[in-house]
């Protein structure tokens, strides 16, 4: 009784530990998972980030007023109260757009017209005082006053000049507006173009502050959808796009598959559990099911715990689990051979565990993820076999002679030797399959990636490029003529993909090319505080010229910014130059994948070969495993090669999982000569895998429907692959049986259950200890079952 108290104590104290943690876990897709960490480029991004805001929120609206948005008066003002309430948003940095450009700008430009009238007037008051304190005439002193505004009205007079057209800086004004943002053409001016596309539309730049986790950029990207909803603006379906709301709605539509898709991975792998006979009584087909339910709850609920947040992977993470962590416990409930089950779990783990070597942190956190459910799904398993009774095949007795192979040695042999050459052809391949790392193409499949397309038309650009200088002093001429080369060979190299956005020398254009450091310093003054801080920040030692560009092929990415960065010229003495942007991490993740697609697959099949060598003693099925997980990998990178899919860090991870079922497939085959019921079960674990893997092609995201079906095909691959080395290369055992043994395993009756009695005992001989012999519970044969007497004493009673 109080055994039974403290193991329903127990229970519960798990159960609310299980729980506690699954209501801790979060999904984290953000760039940062990416991307090589410790990655240069990806460091350099932050500190960007840190001192001008992370990668904009972009909110794109066309106007249907007669005049569009800033030429409208009434719409202006709306305007300028939408970026000001955008601005006050929790965690937005900054915020760009028209409306506040064109009201700081009439702010600073009446402060300097101010200035410049009242340094004038200053100026020819004292210049008077001076004249008539010489005892000058009145015209003397007249021409004396004029000779010393005129060097004064040379350099600030222009400003008063193109001012009077304007007339008053307000937004009130028209023509202040018009002649601010607008040619004489009525077009655009080129500088303003990111933030006014054409006449009528306006673009807002809304940056979050740097280092949000998933949840605090859902929140600011719902927040501005709100704001903007909320605007009273006349403009048509407003676009609001931008890497934070990509990867908010992949985080969202994750979250909402997991549930689905896992329900849909349980029901699917139920369904054929229950409809194969591998089991005598119905009742028992579930019980695998519920060690691998246990294994991943306890898994995400150890993430929970830890505060670790989970990638989009968490979509594939159950399914896998099922159709990974369900077989071991299948094979524990039944007279398996222990060992092997024992060494092809350990395989298992191992071979995920080698995702750890990935640079990308996303796949070696899957990987790490699912080698961890697997062995606590493995000792969950291992309770519920202490706790339950061994579960009885549906066939006890052993194979009869020749039953085994219906194909004969020769033949396999011809057919194992034909399977070799697409398996060759398929790694030969390898390095010519083409490379995905786009963060973008994670959103394939949801409405989202539309407005980006969308975006891009209006504005020419759907993400940026930053050349960033640090140094003691970034507002000199010396940094300024730098900054000016640098936008000048840009533009004569790449103007066609790089566009100006906001940078250092445009911004400070009107100083002319022969600026003092004085007159530097005070034309950053004059300029409004708002339009400065997007270029220069951290106190002034570091100063950023960005760039738009539209990221299309990574590839080609990798080659514009290794182009721009050898375009650089020298930085002046001091400083340090950097090209800094979404798309040069998006390329070095390109580098890394393409470094770590053989290393991963051939460490994690090595790893595998290696655990099951060690824990079987035997060499020749770790080749065994090594040789179908050759095969089954180059079949799977033939037909990814031919029906032109893309590798991509969720297939990178595929090879290891490829190598997994082909270590189980491999070890529990080569034991099954005489165990038609363990031979059942291997194929029952295959379509199980095959089933729940292939739920994830209904998902509404792209690389998951891929993913799926990539993982579907590679567990039908692993399991021809290990039937096919199994066959060509028999063990001794195998070999030669005992004419005898087989005989009696042919017979009716109570001499087949002898039999098969006999042959689980020499199992037990042949592998050593298993499970139960380690914790001293196993020793014996197995007591017979309720069947086994029942017919025992029919067969008495007929002799």
């Amino acid at each position: 009784m109080r055994s039974r108290a403290g193991a329903a104590v127990v229970l519960l104290l798990l159960g609310a530990a299980i729980a506690g943690g699954l209501a801790q876990v979060r999904i984290d897709t953000g760039i940062g998972s990416f991307v090589p960490r410790g990655d240069d480029s990806y460091e350099q991004l932050s500190e960007r980030d840190r001192d001008f805001g992370s990668d904009p929120i972009v909110v794109v609206l066309e106007g249907h007023a007669r005049n569009g948005i800033v030429l409208e008066q009434e719409q202006l003002a709306e305007l300028v109260a939408l970026e000001g309430k955008l601005s006050q948003v929790r965690d937005v940095a900054v915020v760009y757009g028209p409306g506040t450009v064109l009201n700081q700008s009439a702010i600073a430009i009446r402060n300097v017209l101010l200035q410049v009238s009242g340094r004038r007037d200053a100026l020819a008051n004292t210049a008077r005082a001076t004249a008539v304190s010489k005892g000058l005439t009145d015209q003397q002193v007249e021409e004396f006053v004029a000779k010393q505004l005129a060097r004064f009205d040379s350099r600030y007079g222009a400003l008063l000049v193109e001012a009077m057209p304007m007339g008053l800086p307000s937004l009130r004004n028209q023509q202040f507006v018009a002649n601010m943002l607008l040619g004489i053409d009525g077009e655009t001016r080129p500088e303003w173009r990111f933030l006014l596309p054409t006449a009528r539309s306006a673009s807002i730049l809304v940056r979050p502050r740097e280092g949000l986790d998933q949840a605090q950029t859902r929140r600011v990207v719902d927040a501005v959808r709100r704001t903007v909803k909320a605007s009273g603006l006349q403009v048509e379906k407003p676009i609001i796009t931008g890497v934070p709301v990509l990867t908010s709605a992949v985080a969202d539509r994750a979250a909402t598959e997991a549930p689905r898709l896992g329900l849909l991975a349980v029901a699917a792998v139920a369904l054929v559990f229950l409809l194969a006979p591998w089991s005598r009584r119905r009742r028992d087909r579930l019980r695998p099911l519920l060690a691998a339910g246990l294994g991943t709850a306890s898994t995400l609920a150890v993430f929970g715990w830890l505060h670790r947040p989970l990638s989009l992977g968490v979509v594939a993470f159950l399914p896998i689990v099922l159709g990974i962590g369900s077989d071991f416990p299948l094979y524990l409930s039944q007279p398996a051979q222990r060992r092997r089950v024992i060494a092809a779990g350990t395989g298992a783990v191992f071979a995920f565990a080698a995702l750890a070597i990935s640079p990308l942190p996303f796949v070696r956190e899957f990987g790490l993820a699912i080698a961890l459910a697997v062995a606590i799904t493995f000792l969950w398993a291992v309770v519920l076999r202490s706790r339950l009774a061994e579960i009885e095949p549906a066939e006890t007795g052993t194979a009869a002679p020749g039953s085994g192979r219906s194909v004969p040695t020769g033949v396999v042999r011809k057919i194992a030797a034909v399977a070799v050459l697409p398996a060759v052809l398929g790694w030969v391949l390898l390095p010519g399959l083409s490379l995905e790392s786009r963060p973008e193409q994670l959103a394939q499949g949801l409405p989202e990636l539309g407005d980006v397309d969308r975006a891009q038309q209006a504005l020419g650009f759907s993400s940026e490029i930053s050349v960033v200088v640090r140094g003691p002093e970034v507002l000199t001429p010396e940094l300024l003529a730098w900054a000016q080369e640098v936008d000048n060979r840009i533009a004569a190299e790449h103007g066609d993909e790089l566009r100006p956005l906001l940078t250092l020398p445009r911004l400070l254009s009107f100083l002319g090319t022969d600026a003092t450091p004085a007159q530097v310093v005070a034309g950053s003054e004059l300029l409004p505080p708002y339009l400065v801080s997007a270029v220069v920040g951290g106190g002034g030692d570091v100063a950023v010229s960005t760039y738009g560009v539209d990221i299309d092929d990574v590839a080609a990415q990798r080659r514009l910014v290794r182009q721009v960065e050898s375009l650089l010229p020298d930085a002046p003495d001091g400083y340090r130059a950097e090209v800094v942007g979404l798309p040069v991490v998006a390329a070095n993740g390109l580098t890394a994948m393409s470094a770590s697609r053989f290393v991963i697959t051939v460490v994690s099949l090595a790893v595998a070969g290696l655990a099951v060598g060690l824990l079987t003693r035997s060499r020749r099925l770790a080749l065994l495993v090594v040789g179908a997980s050759l095969l089954a990998s180059g079949w799977v990178f033939l037909g990814l090669k031919l029906t032109g899919q893309q590798l991509n860090p969720l297939t990178l991870a595929a090879g290891a999982l490829i190598t997994v079922t082909a270590c189980e497939f491999t070890v529990m085959l080569d034991g099954s000569a005489d165990r038609r019921w363990l031979r059942r079960s291997v194929l029952v674990a295959a379509s199980a895998g095959t089933v729940g893997y292939l739920c994830l092609a209904l998902s509404e995201l792209a690389v998951l429907r891929g993913f799926g079906l990539l993982l579907a095909g590679g567990v039908v691959a692993t399991y021809v692959a290990a039937r096919l080395v199994v066959a060509v290369a028999p063990g001794a055992a195998q070999q030669h049986r005992d004419p005898t043994a087989l005989r009696r395993a042919a017979a009716p009756g109570v001499e087949a259950d002898r039999a098969d009695r006999r042959a689980v005992q020499r199992t037990g001989a042949e592998d050593g200890a298993g499970i139960g012999d380690a914790a001293g519970t196993d020793r014996a044969a197995p007591a017979l079952s309720e069947a086994e007497k029942s017919r025992l004493t029919i067969g008495r009673g007929t002799r």
